[in-house]
């Protein structure tokens, strides 16, 4: 992606409360700010932006208003050998509240600023078997099960993924529109994806649990 100042005539949007700490820029090759998130972030935007993210093991969710195209997406991974599904969460373990906290909180922010729960649709990507450790087949399906049957249980409308495989992702999305570029990155010339999941995956290990959160 080509980074570059915007035109004089372009401001960038302001953003809202709450996500002034993500990195916005503009990016020249589609001529729009763009919002680029890590691990454990996520971004919501009532303005005509983008929002990037690498993936490798992680899954992220893009979910709009596809009627006023108020959305965002997250990026996100649950603790490992913490299995529970969604459908289970009578008795929530760590594992399920963080994949829970990771979708709801940003489904919430997409509601309070003016998003109708009707209306949502959902796109999800990411899931790569990319990790190199003896728990790295299962981390992958393991996020993308979660995903799949909370949106099922939910009653969300999935209309798109792109998951599974060896290859990390670079997703591009466009709230406004539901537009979604991926490109499988089939050659890796530095580490750094692996370097930034596998610390974010031993940070989960220690994350407290967040609070049960409710839809509204």
């Amino acid at each position: 992606m080509q980074l570059n100042a915007p035109p004089a005539a372009q401001k960038k949007p302001k953003c809202l409360r709450g996500f002034e700490h993500i990195n916005r820029y503009w990016d020249k090759t589609h001529d729009i700010f763009a919002a680029k998130i890590l691990p454990g972030q996520y971004y919501v935007t009532t303005n005509n932006e983008a929002i990037v993210t690498v993936l490798g093991s992680c899954v992220s969710a893009c979910i709009r208003d596809k009627v006023f195209g108020i959305g965002g997406m997250n990026h996100f991974m649950l603790p490992l050998n913490k299995g529970m599904s969604h459908a289970e969460t009578a008795a929530l373990d760590n594992a399920a509240r963080y994949g829970n906290f990771a979708m709801e909180k940003m489904i919430n922010d997409i509601l309070k600023h003016g998003g109708n729960r009707e209306n949502l649709e959902v796109k999800i990507f990411g899931g790569g078997r990319v990790l190199k450790n003896m728990q790295s087949l299962d981390i992958g399906n393991g996020n993308i099960r979660f995903v799949k049957e909370y949106i099922a249980t939910e009653g969300l409308d999935l209309v798109g993924e792109d998951v599974g495989d060896i290859f990390p992702r670079k997703v591009i999305y466009f709230p406004m529109t539901g537009k979604v570029r991926v490109k499988k990155l089939r050659t890796m010339h530095n580490r750094t994806i692996i370097e930034r999941e596998s610390s974010y995956m031993s940070s989960l290990d220690v994350k407290p649990v967040e609070g049960d959160i409710e839809l509204f």
